[in-house]
């Protein structure tokens, strides 16, 4: 069983910057695939960004891609994503997901493991 808690969102003006953290407690973490959906009311969840085991692979969805960065530090148990460069549609709720192995990292049905959630808001 893996718990993860989200934090670091809030309100930036559109070009700004913010930076969210996922920390993880309870099974290894450093097997763990970790990953970033986001989601908007009365849409579906949508892959941000992912990250490999050893943080040797990152993926991104195109919008976000040059913008924002995913990384992780194993010791601390905690995944980083940093936005920089942020839209107004960058608005939504951010939520981490993590998986062993999964098969498909961009898909939120492959993950068993969630945090709750964090509102990044963008004003134009």
């Amino acid at each position: 069983q893996v718990q993860l808690v989200e934090s670091g969102g809030g309100l930036v003006q559109a070009g700004g910057s913010l930076s969210l953290s996922c920390s993880a407690f309870g099974r290894s973490f450093s097997a763990i695939t970790v990953a970033w959906f986001r989601q908007v009311p009365g849409k579906e969840r949508d892959f941000v960004t992912a990250i490999s085991w050893n943080g040797g692979a990152t993926y991104y969805a195109d919008s976000v891609k040059g913008r924002f960065t995913i990384s992780r530090n194993n010791d601390k148990k905690t995944v980083f994503l940093q936005m920089s460069s942020l839209k107004p549609e960058d608005t939504a709720v951010y939520f981490c997901a993590a998986q062993y192995w999964p098969s498909a990292f961009g898909d939120p049905n492959e993950y068993d493991y969630w945090g709750q959630g964090t509102q990044v808001t963008v004003s134009s």
